[in-house]
């Protein structure tokens, strides 16, 4: 069953720019701000994000990672000039 949200006390410039990109969008606020909050529930929490990649395990050193850089990046400018 579909639940209904307010939203109070929004600042003028905020619904002004809410406005802007539902119309950039060609939707209504409520279409944009439905939208958004799809989004942003399906993503996983901050805590929750971090609780998953501490999981994973990491087959490179930090040494391969900054000789890695350091190839991708090339060799330093002459510091003399």
């Amino acid at each position: 069953m579909p639940k209904t949200v307010q939203i109070r006390d929004l600042d003028d410039e905020v619904y002004a720019a809410l406005v802007r990109r539902a119309a950039e969008s060609g939707i209504s606020v409520p279409e944009l701000l439905r939208l958004e909050a799809t989004r942003i529930a399906a993503r996983p929490s901050v805590q929750e994000w971090l609780t998953r990649t501490r999981r994973l395990s990491a087959d490179v050193t930090r040494v391969e990672i900054l000789a890695a850089l350091d190839e991708h990046r090339g060799p330093w400018p002459d510091a003399g000039r």
